[in-house]
């Protein structure tokens, strides 16, 4: 495994990542979120009136983007923890290992990842390594779990904590906020970047329900702890339980659990592409143009 930098905060440990995946995949994976996130990539792609080859799905548990690139002559997959198994002889199979992603400058005409991108550590180092990768004017989009994902789990775990220890600790994945997403794109040196999200509320019978259900999804025991963290306590998890009935329950008893997704797109830079105006070469100034609005209401 590549060693982290060190100057990459360490939020998440890639070893325990890996096994929380496979176990998912051992015990039945939730995929839910996945297959919504694959139909909203296909919707999203039939809006784009060409063709890209090759294409990568960049992470995608499952390979579940990959089996959506139809229109892509040549689609090869990386697997950061080596739990797809190569059943499809038309997707090139790679697995991963650590944080480099050893891609070809300049090969690939789209680069697409699913619910994959919030468990990076650093996540400006790789999609400074997707615009490498990419052609230019070749397409790159994601999805990934957005920073107002399980706001009401987060709460009640650190109300739960600070009540019961006096002190409290990240229990839940830090996601990145849509505004952040786009800021990104931009650092990374992607043109035409694009944002957007989408709220989903969940609904759960129990508060044991919805953690095992994100267990099944990988998304638990990921975080790195740090040195004198104390572990989460049975005391805890009851007590949050309590809190989380109290606060998010609807009237027939069951609990919401909101999830944000959020997708990201952009291009390597082309001549081709559209071009912001230079500051101070509009043909008008603005003055005249809101004094001329401002006439014209007077004969409305």
């Amino acid at each position: 495994m590549a060693s982290p930098n060190a100057e990459v905060p360490q939020l998440f440990d890639e070893v325990k990542a890996r096994m929380a995946i496979q176990r998912a995949a051992r015990q039945g994976a939730a995929t839910f979120l996945l297959e919504r996130a694959q139909i909203d990539l296909i919707e999203r792609l039939e809006t784009v009136l060409r063709s890209f080859d090759p294409a990568l799905d960049l992470g995608t548990p499952g390979g579940l983007f990959a089996t959506a690139l139809k229109r892509a002559e040549r689609v090869s997959m990386i697997d950061h923890v080596g739990e797809v198994a190569p059943g499809d002889p038309t997707i090139a199979y790679r697995n991963l290992d650590g944080q480099d992603l050893k891609l070809d400058a300049g090969r690939y005409g789209l680069i697409v990842s699913g619910l994959w991108l919030q468990r990076v550590n650093d996540l400006p180092g790789i999609l400074a390594q997707v615009r490498r990768a990419l052609k230019p004017d070749g397409l790159f989009l994601a999805a990934f779990v957005g920073g107002n994902s399980l706001a009401e789990l987060r709460d009640c775990l650190l109300r739960a904590e600070s009540e019961i220890t006096g002190s409290a600790a990240l229990r839940v994945f830090p996601f990145v906020d849509v505004r952040a997403a786009g800021q990104l794109l931009q650092r990374a040196g992607l043109a035409l970047p694009v944002t957007d999200s989408e709220k989903l509320t969940i609904r759960y019978g129990s508060f044991f329900a919805l953690a095992a259900e994100w267990r099944a999804m990988a998304s638990s025991a990921s975080l790195l702890r740090r040195p004198g963290t104390p572990p989460l306590t049975r005391r805890v998890l009851f007590r949050a339980a309590e809190l989380y009935a109290e606060r998010h329950a609807d009237t027939d008893g069951r609990l919401r659990a909101t999830v944000e997704i959020v997708w990201m797109s952009g291009w390597a830079p082309h001549e081709s592409q559209q071009k912001p105006l230079k500051p101070g070469s509009a043909k008008a100034r603005l003055e005249d143009a809101l004094a001329d609005i401002a006439s014209r209401k007077k004969f409305d």
